[in-house]
């Protein structure tokens, strides 16, 4: 009689990869399947049929070199703790047999290689199936990474598109960014970051064990992403000099910064800031299972010293001076990332700030977390991992000092400003969500981002200023927008019974977001006289024309100092925000939606604000309904005109899918952007 032989293993990977919510990763020729539930394989034999009674399979499923081995059993045993293989209910069928492989929830992420073996009364046979991906799995209650509600799980996980938030609290930028997990060769390159990471080189068994902990994986991925200490994603650059590789305000999504890090051969792309290196975070978390979101703080303080104090100098006419090694990020952008912590206790588990812009080691390694939201909270600065760090960020104080040649004229504090507004993107919807509460506790509505007024009382320390007999206020009256003049409000008011001559000093310089200011590009002088209690209040404005040139994708820093001529006291107000630049409008012809594999027509359409012709390239992007980019160059546009440019695209994958296009200025210093949300059905 002929003997029992194996014809074909089938790894049922389009079935496998619906039922383990991994079907985005189509274009990965290896099952990828989660951790803690079944995948089905099946078997085609030639010869005789199987039988139960004298027939038997034994699975080995191997990491690296660790392993291990289970028989196929005849009733299902599928446990949340241990690896296991069962027949399915309906698979002995005698010469097409089908089983169910279970991995444990506590699982290590990676590639493993699956080896099948057939033992009959007359020997063995074997043969040697393949590989699969396993990945976190945030569907199972008993994954640390799991989440309870499928509308967080279809943002944190599946999103392939999002909105990194800049600019200030009281003017948030939302800019477009495309995650690409799901685009070609995204899911291996993201497996490879760990293969590469020090810790996989330096001791490769303990590394794959180490794997079954997002805590763990998080921190490797949070070192992976900078340069600094390893072979790492993205060189950072603050210097505004980018010749020797892109700006960072040039890329649009992650897909092209983690190809380009692949076929360099693993070396650093250049360049990144704190939003792309979050952005590629995010990436590499989702892709892992391990839900994930970027976060923006404005008005993020780096205090170095770590006293929970950052300082900051002016002039005497209200230049403000780099005196000071710690700063206050306009805007600073990590990740949260979901999990239990199992290392910290219960009460720790959930939201977990991880930080890849390198700032400051982390147990000698440029990394940050990760460290829960709720220590940051309630200061539990004694919990693993840099949890001092972040809480400063959101929380520390700050000292604004008036100098003139080294000496002090005069000091105020402010307890408002720092972590003044902390958001994300809200889930299922393209607008802004604060979670400022989160982080720290509010004793009421912050006033730094009230609407602006004039009064005292609706000033935050930001914006006023006061000595014993004289105070100051200066408010925007409304967001700076780009092509309009920037009109502010200075309120003083003279607090004693005696007549006083004053002299004003109007300060404005351009700043960087994580940068003290440049020279001064506009600046007024004024004396006054105030009558005993009396308030005047003051109109200012600067021109577009005296703005433009400077501004761009930068923010302003503008300062009042009032001097009080009899007394010498000076007393300050600033302020610092962003230009809003105006957006691209995307139409689609049939409203918002599109059917998959059908072409379809978008018009993007821009609208000159600016006092001079603006040229530059167009390009458009769009996972899932773009193959690559599409790049149109723009001819000079005269002020207040308007251009239309149309494209075509065809939705290769069903679900809502972003269409982006960003039009980079030649001579302005300015990048406008613009996207529109697109739900991609079948026919």
């Amino acid at each position: 009689m002929e003997d029992l032989n194996i014809q074909y293993v089938h790894l049922e990977q389009s079935a496998n990869q619906e039922a383990h919510k991994t079907d985005g990763f189509s274009s990965s020729k290896t099952l990828v399947v989660r951790r803690g539930a079944p995948f089905r394989v099946s078997l085609l034999l030639k010869g005789r049929p199987f039988s139960p009674k004298t027939d038997s399979i034994i699975i080995r499923v191997l990491l690296g070199r660790l392993y291990v081995i289970m028989p196929v059993t005849f009733s299902k045993e599928a446990s949340p703790s241990k690896w296991t293989a069962y027949f399915s209910p309906e698979g002995l069928s005698p010469l097409s047999p089908s089983f169910y492989i279970s991995s444990p929830a506590s699982a290590s992420v990676g590639t493993y290689r699956l080896e099948l073996y057939v033992f009959s009364q007359s020997g063995q046979r074997s043969s040697v199936v393949g590989h699969f991906i396993l990945l976190c799995n945030p569907w199972c209650r008993e994954d640390a990474v799991f989440v309870p509600f499928e509308d967080q799980r279809e943002e944190f996980i599946q999103n392939d598109s999002g909105l990194l938030y800049m600019g200030t609290a009281m003017n948030c930028v939302s800019r477009p960014w495309s995650f690409d997990q799901f685009e070609p060769d995204v899911l291996e390159i993201c497996l490879k970051l760990l293969q590469v990471s020090p810790q996989h080189m330096r001791n490769r068994r303990k590394d794959y064990i180490m794997r079954a902990d997002p805590v763990y994986l998080s921190r490797v991925v949070s070192a992976m992403i900078n340069c600094e200490d390893d072979r790492g994603v993205l060189k950072g650059n603050w210097s505004g000099d980018f010749k020797q590789g892109v700006s960072p305000s040039m890329w649009t999504g992650s897909g092209d910064i983690l190809r380009q890090w692949a076929r360099s051969g693993f070396s650093p792309v250049k360049y990144g800031q704190c939003w792309v290196f979050a952005a590629v975070m995010c990436t590499v978390m989702r892709v892992l299972g391990i839900p994930c979101r970027v976060v923006t703080n404005f008005n993020s303080a780096h205090d170095t010293n770590g006293n929970l104090v950052i300082e900051e100098y002016y002039s005497e006419t209200g230049q403000k001076l780099h005196h000071s090694k710690d700063s206050i990020w306009n805007f600073h952008v990590w990740v949260e990332c979901w999990m239990t912590r199992k290392d910290l206790g219960s009460g720790m588990d959930g939201w977990q700030v991880l930080d890849p812009t390198p700032q400051e080691r982390s147990r000698g390694v440029f990394c940050c977390g990760p460290a829960p939201v709720k220590a940051v909270k309630y200061r539990r600065i004694d919990l693993a991992y840099d949890v001092p760090f972040v809480y400063a960020e959101v929380n520390a104080d700050v000292h604004t000092v008036i100098v003139r040649q080294g000496q002090v004229l005069s000091y105020s504090k402010d307890t408002e400003r720092v972590g003044a507004l902390i958001c994300t993107k809200a889930v299922g919807h393209p607008r802004l969500q604060n979670i400022t509460a989160d982080y720290k506790h509010i004793k009421s509505p912050n006033p730094s981002l009230r609407s602006r007024s004039s009064t005292m009382s609706d000033d935050s320390t930001l914006r006023r200023g006061s000595s014993q007999g004289l105070s100051v206020s200066l408010t925007l009256d409304k967001a700076a927008v780009a092509g309009e003049p920037i009109r502010f409000t200075v309120k003083i008011i003279n607090n004693e019974n005696v007549a006083k001559v004053i002299k004003e000093h109007l300060n404005a310089q351009a700043k960087e977001y994580n940068h003290s200011p440049s020279d001064t590009f506009w600046e007024a002088h004024s004396t006054m006289r105030l009558a005993p209690m009396e308030a005047k209040v003051l109109r200012h404005q600067i021109t577009p024309a005296q703005y433009e040139g400077v501004v761009g994708d930068d923010l302003v820093n503008l300062a009042v100092v009032l001097e009080d001529n009899a007394s010498q006291k000076r007393v300050l107000a600033s302020e610092e925000f962003n230009i809003a630049s105006p957006e691209l409008t995307i139409q689609i012809a049939n409203g918002d939606s599109a059917i998959n594999h059908k072409e379809h027509t978008a018009v993007v359409m821009f609208t000159n604000p600016f006092s001079v012709p603006v040229s530059g390239s167009l390009m458009v992007a769009g996972a899932g309904l773009i193959q690559g980019k599409i790049h149109f160059r723009m001819l000079p546009l005269q002020p207040g005109k308007k251009v239309e440019q149309r494209i075509t695209f065809t939705p290769t994958k069903v679900g809502t899918k972003m269409l982006q296009a960003s039009l980079y200025l030649s001579n302005v210093n300015s990048v406008i952007r613009g996207f529109k949300m697109i739900s991609v059905i079948n026919a």
